[in-house]
């Protein structure tokens, strides 16, 4: 029998079942355990609104569960995705006695009689399920028996039934036991706002823009010793505005969103379709199997390209004097104390460094994470049973395509990152007055077949080498994307674009400054670049394997 209900008008009269408007299954007190029961309405889509022809919208998924639970008035605290998720894996994990309550109310479509018929039968369904597994445990110690210490096996017997029937809550910080710099670099990229981190990064870069304006620093020329007149303020590099203003926060914008998808809708949706009974925890077993690369890449950035960098490149030279580094704002007090005094760069250049430095290691963290993203979508498709490889084809297209949209994109900011840095490099040991300058000329050099008269001058400028180990680390991981990914999911068009915006782009990396009219090949390769960024497959409209389309 199936009844039609309605939402609840606002006096919260009670309506007829008759006038309602919601997909009604009535409880069958039969001897079905929780999962099944659960699995069985969730597919069948109880309590989802119906259509015009009484059928009902779809099945329910985590995402709309847990939305339509936290709307619940009386459920003033809401309800964690991860708990719903809890419900649809196949894992010991039932339900708790709060959440048999909001699950009873979208069941019995907030019908007082069916809500109350269905937490009976849940309640019920929740039972079965302990006494099953509390059985099936028992079972498994008696037979691993062999004359051992009955008080130890019954100890044991017994941690394990707990474990079962521990509530379907996901553990928390507070449960996890010391501290994990994986876990919680993680948790800043995969459970937080998706503005929280790029809108952070974006104020840090806007604070440091003013203070080099009451500074003075932000734009500010100095005679070099051979009279060439140069341009080192704040706002005219590149590797300070365009970087951290631009580049850096669509980084953490992309690889929020990429990574959230994945925890909390992708993953799910391809073990789903692979038969792998896997819960959220595989996902941090994976992230947390590497705590050695966080932790050197935490000590690199903060110790060497921070502290190390800051001391051996700004304080002692404006302590001292001289230094074998190009004169720009960090170090213009030195042959222009009358602008800025040395204590106040020496503090101004302190902040921006410490900044610096930990926006790179959260934008190391970003690759590190994408990297075990593209290890994890392999290792599911691995363990993945062949008899479901049908379902398994159509889930993966489309999950990995969103995928490689993402990684793609961060892989095209991860390399222009690199670029603003080798430009500003690069720059401050040309003859020319500006960097906008210097591009003009040299790409003007193409045009009208004549020499640029651009000279460079030796100096040791670390930007050139860290820009290096930037462009190198984001296109590794590019490339084990593509990897993982197309062996499973093919080598689409839209990812031969992909890999080849790359290679051009990493080529226009490399050729700046190596010769006269590099700006051309820099500049088309930008333009590529910054097209992917909004189109990431390139208007290719691509066939999944199931047969549906994926439009990009």
């Amino acid at each position: 029998m199936i009844r039609k209900l309605t939402k609840r008008n606002v006096t919260k009269a009670r309506k007829p079942l008759a006038e309602q408007g919601k997909y009604f299954i009535p409880p069958g007190c039969d001897d079905r355990d929780f999962k099944v029961l659960f699995k069985h309405l969730a597919s069948a889509g109880a309590g989802r609104p119906i259509d015009e022809n009484g059928f009902p919208q779809g099945p329910w998924t985590p995402d709309l569960l847990a939305e339509a639970i936290s709307q619940i008035d009386a459920n003033r605290d809401g309800i964690e995705l991860r708990t719903v998720q809890l419900w649809f894996q196949d894992n010991d994990k039932g339900i708790s006695s709060e959440n048999i309550r909001w699950l009873a109310r979208i069941f019995g479509c907030d019908d007082p009689e069916a809500t109350s018929a269905w937490q009976a039968e849940l309640s019920a369904s929740q039972a079965r399920l302990t006494a099953k597994r509390r059985q099936r445990r028992r079972s498994l110690v008696n037979s691993s028996q062999e004359g051992g210490d009955s008080e130890q096996l019954a100890v044991a017997e017994e941690g394990a039934i707990v474990a079962a029937e521990t509530p379907d809550r996901p553990p928390t910080k507070q449960t996890a036991k010391g501290f994990s710099l994986a876990r919680q670099s993680e948790a800043i990229f995969g459970r937080g706002s998706f503005l929280d981190l790029p809108a952070s990064v974006f104020a840090g870069s806007v604070a440091l823009g003013f203070i080099s304006v009451f500074l003075g620093v932000h734009s500010i020329t100095y005679t070099r010793d051979d009279g060439v007149l140069k341009q080192v303020g704040f706002l005219w590099a590149p590797n300070w505005t365009l970087v951290f203003m631009v580049f850096m926060p669509l980084f953490f914008v992309f690889a929020v969103e990429v990574l959230t998808y994945w925890r909390n809708d992708g993953r799910t949706q391809l073990m789903a379709a692979s038969g792998v009974a896997e819960g959220d925890g595989g996902w941090m077993r994976k992230v947390e199997a590497s705590p050695y690369t966080y932790w050197a890449v935490f000590l690199i950035c903060i110790g060497f390209a921070g502290l190390f960098q800051w001391i051996t490149v700004r304080l002692i030279p404006l302590i001292y004097g001289g230094g074998d580094s190009a004169t720009d704002w960090g170090s213009v007090g030195i042959t222009q104390p009358e602008v800025v005094s040395v204590a106040a760069e020496a503090a101004f250049t302190g902040f921006a460094y410490l900044y610096m430095c930990l926006c790179f290691y959260l934008f190391f963290v970003g690759l590190i994470l994408l990297y075990t993203l593209a290890y994890d979508f392999w290792d599911i498709e691995r363990a993945s049973d062949p008899s479901l490889d049908g379902n398994f084809q159509y889930a993966a297209s489309a999950v990995g395509e969103r995928i490689m949209q993402g990684i793609f994109r961060c892989t095209l900011l991860g390399v222009l990152i690199a670029v603003c840095m080798k430009l500003q490099g690069t720059y401050v040991a040309t003859n020319s007055e500006n960097v906008v300058r210097w591009l003009v000329q040299d790409f003007l050099s193409v045009l009208n077949g004549q020499d640029d008269g651009i000279n460079t001058v030796n100096y040791i400028e670390p930007t050139q080498y860290t820009s290096l180990l930037i462009a190198f680390a984001t296109c590794v991981t590019f490339v084990h994307a593509v990897i993982r990914i197309g062996l499973i999911c093919g080598f689409s068009a839209a990812r031969v674009k992909m890999a080849a915006a790359v290679v051009l782009l990493a080529a226009g990396y490399m050729t700046i400054g190596a010769f006269a009219g590099f700006s051309l090949l820099l500049c088309i390769a930008v333009l590529l670049a910054s097209y992917g960024l909004f189109d990431p497959s390139f208007g290719t409209r691509q066939e999944n394997k199931g047969g549906g389309p994926i439009v990009s």
